[in-house]
């Protein structure tokens, strides 16, 4: 990838990668809902803020026929697009995964070509919206990370779409007073999570130069997540699969994913036992599996009520 200088002061580049990349479907996972602060999608392309090492940045990736053309905003600007192949999948292989025991993955790897697993590099910055996450609804979980994103976050660099934020640094988590977390509707367990972790954020950022493969590399940064009080092993697959790019990572204990899984691969919903026991002989690539079965549109059966969404505010 060459990199240059834009007029206005942002940094151009092209990344042509040599096997088929789609980058809405690779992407994905970072989203966290259609309007948030840190990612977005526009008619132009998939817009991105991170807070990396050398500062803010912001992204912007447009897929073109044969490749696709990137821009950076900001401090980080640079550091963002050297990573952009690794945030597209390019660490990531598929070459050994053995779909034949199931025509359901077959036509859905055959139709999805261009998914790969997305390694964005930013182990606190993913790890907070999953303690967020933690046993209450998306809904409640996306409100929170929007309200407190945009309110301690820094304004994105470069022409960003309006509402967009790079999310606030370790220190400023850890400066957010009690009652703004109550006021987001976070409790006091998964607040304190995540002020425990902003304190250590440097050591869960080195888990990404182990200098090991990305499957070991993976399993020593669950490790060291799940040292942490109030990070389970639901928490530390969510923050792997998209820093770390864990070709491996099972968010087990997930409301809706063993159901999900029971009905693509046995046709009816399981617990979580059942859903490890149908993804075992793919161990060391469950989540490339895990990924195709949600890509596949195939969803557990709606019986019985919606899950309440608390207000946990004051009046």
């Amino acid at each position: 990838m060459d990199t240059l200088a834009a007029p206005d002061q942002g940094l151009r580049s092209r990344y042509a990668p040599s096997h088929p990349v789609s980058v809405s479907k690779t992407l994905s996972p970072l989203s966290r809902g259609g309007d948030g602060p840190c990612f977005r999608r526009t008619a132009t392309g998939a817009w991105l803020t991170l807070r990396t090492p050398l500062g803010p940045a912001t992204l912007h990736l447009e897929q073109r026929a044969d490749e696709i053309a990137v821009s950076a905003w900001g401090d980080g600007a640079e550091w963002a697009i050297d990573g952009v192949p690794e945030l597209l999948g390019s660490r990531d292989t598929w070459d050994d995964l053995d779909l034949s025991s199931s025509p359901l993955l077959t036509e859905v790897r055959r139709r999805n070509q261009g998914l790969r697993l997305s390694r964005n590099r930013l182990v606190f910055e993913m790890l907070v919206p999953a303690v967020l996450e933690q046993k209450v609804t998306v809904v409640e979980a996306w409100r929170a990370w929007r309200m407190l994103v945009r309110r301690h976050g820094d304004p994105a660099p470069g022409p960003a779409p309006e509402g967009m934020v790079v999310a606030p640094s370790p220190d400023t988590w850890r400066l957010i007073p009690s009652w703004e977390w109550h006021e987001a509707g976070v409790g006091p367990q998964r607040s304190e999570t995540a002020v425990r972790a902003s304190r250590v954020a440097g050591a869960l950022e080195r888990t990404l130069s182990t200098g090991e493969d990305v499957l070991r590399e993976s399993v020593t940064a669950s490790a060291r997540l799940r040292s942490l009080p109030g990070i389970g092993v639901w928490t530390a697959a969510e923050v792997t699969a998209r820093a770390h790019g864990n070709p491996d990572a099972v968010s087990v204990g997930d409301y809706h994913l063993a159901s999900t899984v029971g009905v693509a691969l046995a046709g009816s919903p399981v617990d979580d036992d059942g859903m490890l026991e149908l993804l075992a002989p793919w161990e060391g690539q469950r989540q490339r599996v895990l990924r195709l079965i949600l890509a596949s549109g195939v969803r557990k059966p709606r019986r019985g009520p919606r899950i309440t969404i608390q207000d946990h505010r004051w009046h």
